[in-house]
């Protein structure tokens, strides 16, 4: 069986739990994917499932696209991605994978790519507390000193400086499916995972 899911964020609600407590959830679409490749040891020198999600036209995909998602029925994929096998379970070429794959309770991991911010200073990308407010402050939100003048007479590489912000692969690790809804195909997950409604997520179980 295959270790993650292709998914999709939906966007953000809460759910009231049987203690009435409310519970921030992330509704994710995972799947349904298409087993379009199976990697062998023997022939890849490692063993790993390569699903397919979301179907794309013939016309925007190439010959070769073509070919390969022919294998899963499919004119095409718009996302393909590699995930490790778990268990005894034995998956087959163009078989479908699920919401069904996961359970209440589960742990997971989610990685996305982080909302792009744009430039961004220093204190809104590092979290840096800024200069003074009072006796003439002249660099309120400003970096401060970057290096010495004379030695070494230089920046060392990796200071952390203003610059584009987010738009970067991200991983939130053991986040607990509260709620799995095979009729929607979602599943409910609590807290927040990287990126905007409508991003690419890859889901992994432990």
């Amino acid at each position: 069986m295959s270790k993650g899911m292709i998914g999709k964020k939906l966007g953000m609600t809460r759910l009231f739990v049987r203690e009435g407590v409310s519970v921030p959830v992330t509704v994710i679409e995972a799947g349904p994917a298409s087993v379009v490749q199976l990697k062998t040891r023997e022939k890849d020198g490692y063993e790993a499932v390569q699903l397919g999600f979301g179907p794309k036209d013939e016309k925007h995909s190439s010959k070769p696209e073509q070919g390969h998602a022919a294998r899963a029925g499919a004119p095409g994929f718009k996302i393909l991605r590699e995930f490790a096998l778990a268990g005894d379970g034995r998956l087959e070429v163009g078989a479908q994978l699920t919401v069904d794959m996961f359970a209440p309770g589960e742990k997971i991991s989610v990685t996305g790519t982080s909302k792009g911010k744009g430039f961004a200073g220093v204190m809104k990308r590092h979290g840096f507390h800024g200069g003074r407010a009072t006796h003439g402050c002249l660099t309120p939100r400003g970096p401060g000193s970057i290096g010495c003048a004379a030695d070494p007479s230089r920046v060392f590489p990796g200071r952390r400086m203003a610059g584009h912000a987010g738009a970067a692969r991200s991983t939130v690790k053991n986040l607990t499916v509260v709620d799995v809804r095979p009729e929607y195909g979602v599943i409910l997950v609590r807290g927040a995972v990287p990126g905007p409604n409508g991003g690419l997520l890859l889901l992994t179980k432990k």
